[in-house]
This record gives structure tokens, C-alpha cells and sequence, in this order.
């Protein structure tokens, strides 16, 4: 009966209770705090989630080491943070000024998980570099880039796209795994964390979203494709 049928979310749980009327709605402006970098580089030492809602790039130039970046921009914003990160798990997003918190937390309120940001870091990377804290980077490549490299060096290709996308055409040599099942799946796929893997989607989004899931599971060769297939 569920053969061929996508995943189902993360949040699924939250959905359904909104859905039944036994979990109400932000209605009114959705709040969280606001921490600066040291707090949370705390929290983040002490296990703590972070998002990170900037752009591919931005992510790739300077994030906090451990974070998933799910990108603010994305019109699927909220159901890929269900899709992502486990359900009642607190976490802390990182945005670009109060106003673009503001609208993370009204998006994450349609599907009620706003309930689960602690707090917002919405003062910028670069007050968490100039505070002395670490930082990490991903690797932005062009599609040239990859095209060259699989012709002279190789490298391993992951394709992070949906079946059907992928059923419509792909790189040869790519493996694929759907983003949203990365994490559950990755032993399968029989990656060593030192070897250089590229990440591919149809546009950079989803593949620097499971870049940063790579990165979490301590593999140190990965890099994005920009523009994606």
C-alpha cells in the first residue's frame, strides 16, 4: 500500500495533532530570544542544534561548525527543517537581521515548529569570527569544475535530488539518495569520510543542505555544486 510513496515527515506528528485540532497554532507574532555567539557556541558544545538560514554561499564562506543549513529563501523552507531535523528537537537558527528571524518563525509557525527554536543568532558571522570562536566552510564548485574533475581526477558524486528527478536524467558515475533519507542511509552508500565527495541537486539547495548533514557525520572532502543539474 505504501510502496513507491515518498517519506513521511519528520513532523509528521505535529502536523497531524494541528490537523485534529489537539496542537493550536501559533497565532499570535511568533517569539524566541535572542543569543550572541558565545552562548551559542555553548550550546552547540553542549549538543546543541543549529540552523543555519542563510544562502548556499554565504554557508559555504563562514557557519558555525555543526550546522544544518536549510535556507531561508527556499520556498520549502519549513518542511525541510520537518524533514531534517528530528521531531522536538530545541534548536537555534541562525539569520541575517531580526526581520528575517521574524519570517523563520512565522514560516516554522504554519507547520507549528516554532515551538521548537530556542533562539535566534541574527547578529552575523562576522561577529561570531571577531568573538574568536571556530568556524566552517564548504566548498562551492561550478558544474565546469565537476565535469573537468570526473574527466582527469574523479571524485564521488552524490546525487541528493527526488527519484523522479533523478529518473529523468543523472550524472553516470553519481550515487543517489533523497536528502531527506541521507542521514538514515549513509552507511549504504559506503563513503569514507576522508574521500572528496560532490554533492549535486537540480539548483544547490538541497545538496548544501546535505552537505552540511556530510559535514555533521565528520566527512572533511565535501563540496556543492552551484546551479545543481
Amino acid at each position: 500500500m505504501t510502496g513507491g510513496q515518498p517519506s513521511r515527515p519528520a513532523n509528521i506528528a505535529n502536523i497531524v495533532a494541528i490537523n485534529q485540532g489537539r496542537q493550536p497554532l501559533t497565532m499570535a507574532e511568533p517569539q524566541a530570544p535572542t543569543w550572541w555567539p558565545r552562548k551559542v557556541h555553548q550550546w552547540r558544545r553542549e549538543g546543541g542544534v543549529v540552523v543555519d538560514t542563510r544562502p548556499s554561499a554565504d554557508f559555504g564562506a563562514c557557519h558555525v561548525p555543526g550546522a544544518y543549513n536549510i535556507q531561508l529563501d527556499s520556498s520549502e523552507f519549513e518542511q525541510r527543517v520537518g524533514w531534517v531535523i528530528p521531531p522536538d528537537v530545541p534548536l537555534v537558527l541562525v539569520v541575517d537581521g531580526a526581520a528575517r528571524g521574524r519570517e523563520a518563525l512565522h514560516k516554522l509557525a504554519f507547520v507549528g515548529l516554532d515551538r521548537q527554536v530556542a533562539a535566534l543568532m541574527d547578529c552575523g558571522m562576522q561577529s561570531w569570527l571577531e568573538a574568536g570562536l571556530p568556524s566552517g566552510t564548504l566548498t562551492q564548485v561550478s558544474v565546469h569544475s565537476l565535469y573537468r574533475d570526473l574527466q582527469e581526477n574523479g571524485t564521488r558524486v552524490l546525487d541528493v535530488r527526488a527519484a523522479s528527478e533523478w529518473n529523468e536524467g543523472h550524472i553516470p558515475q553519481a550515487l543517489h539518495v533523497d536528502y531527506r533519507e541521507l542521514a538514515e542511509r549513509l552507511v549504504e552508500l559506503s563513503l569514507a569520510p576522508d574521500e572528496q565527495v560532490t554533492v549535486i541537486c537540480a539548483s544547490g539547495y538541497r545538496s548544501s543542505t546535505a552537505s552540511s548533514i556530510l559535514l555533521r557525520h565528520d566527512f572533511r572532502q565535501i563540496r556543492n555544486v552551484t546551479g545543481g543539474m
